[in-house]
């Protein structure tokens, strides 16, 4: 399958901003997920028209010293973002979703994007192929919203998941990091009340698998569960590993893959964590490894 599509690492950042505004119409309904940020959805329908020029209006020239992105990471050069992106209608692309996982207003004029990008091929002998590639883009909105920096990742296989998976990621699905000891109070507070178990959840919004995650507890099987036994709330590491001393505190290991869980009564004390990153690939579990942990670990009276 790479060879249907190059390998390919991080990307590019721009400094003077176009004057051009952006001229791509879709062809095609825009992808839901893309549809939540407008001009997302309009990049996307000229990828899959393989329309290298107006792929091109959608990105600002490469400054001579580009600015590291949101993320303090060095990104693609802008140039070679049309070429890359147009050829791969030539190399069978049949579909194409960039889905927001988080979206970040930098400034009022400024949006930052970490997508989930989901593409189908199809070769010449019918075989299709289904690839996955994590990309950030920052977008500008002078004279039109243009990609002032973009990174991408290496496209690799798709996995299929069994797990429910959300049709529309929420892009604010962690808090702020600084906001996890408040909502661990809060959530101690309640379960002192109803005594009910607190369901930790250590993960990041750029997480595809902490979004399968919840899709999975807040679903028709799952929610009932989830609601009659605990309190659950989200602690975000960002892209640093943040909130490292409560993962610690709750003997949750972060470099063993996120999502990952602790179950707290309501005093705090710890009943059971996650210590071999049990739940981070959401293609490794199924239905039954979630509610079997939420059947193990709910309160002894309601077992």
């Amino acid at each position: 399958m790479r060879r249907w599509i190059a390998k390919i690492l991080g990307i590019a950042v721009v400094a003077a901003l176009s004057a051009q505004p952006l001229g791509a119409n879709p062809r095609q309904a825009p992808a839901q997920a893309s549809a939540g940020f407008a001009p997302l959805a309009q990049w996307r329908a000229a990828v899959m028209a393989g329309d290298k020029a107006a792929i091109a209006k959608f990105y600002v020239p490469d400054s001579p010293a580009p600015a590291p992105m949101a993320d303090g990471k060095k990104p693609t050069p802008a140039d070679r973002e049309p070429a890359f992106w147009s050829a791969l209608q030539s190399q069978g692309l049949t579909n194409f979703e960039p889905k927001i996982l988080q979206r970040e207003q930098l400034r009022a004029n400024t949006t930052f994007l970490v997508l989930r990008v989901e593409m189908t091929f199809r070769a010449p002998s019918g075989e299709t192929r289904r690839m996955v590639a994590p990309m950030r883009q920052t977008w500008v909105n002078e004279n039109g919203w243009h990609i002032a920096a973009t990174r991408r990742g290496d496209a690799e296989p798709m996995e299929a998941i069994s797990l429910p998976q959300p049709a529309t990621p929420n892009p604010h699905l962690y808090p702020d990091p600084a906001d996890a000891q408040q909502e661990l109070a809060g959530a101690l507070a309640e379960a002192r009340v109803d005594h009910k178990r607190v369901l930790v959840i250590f993960g990041a919004t750029w997480c595809y698998d902490c979004h399968v995650l919840d899709a999975t507890l807040r679903s028709p099987r799952v929610a009932a569960l989830v609601a009659a036994s605990y309190h659950v709330i989200h602690i975000n590491i960002g892209d640093d590993r943040r909130n490292a001393d409560m993962a610690q505190r709750f003997e949750v290991p972060l470099d063993k893959g996120i999502p990952s869980l602790a179950v707290l009564d309501g005093d705090g004390r710890l009943i059971t964590s996650q210590k071999q990153g049990e739940f981070e690939s959401a293609a490794k579990i199924g239905m039954q490894d979630v509610t079997g942990f939420l059947d193990r670990w709910k309160p002894a009276e309601e077992k």
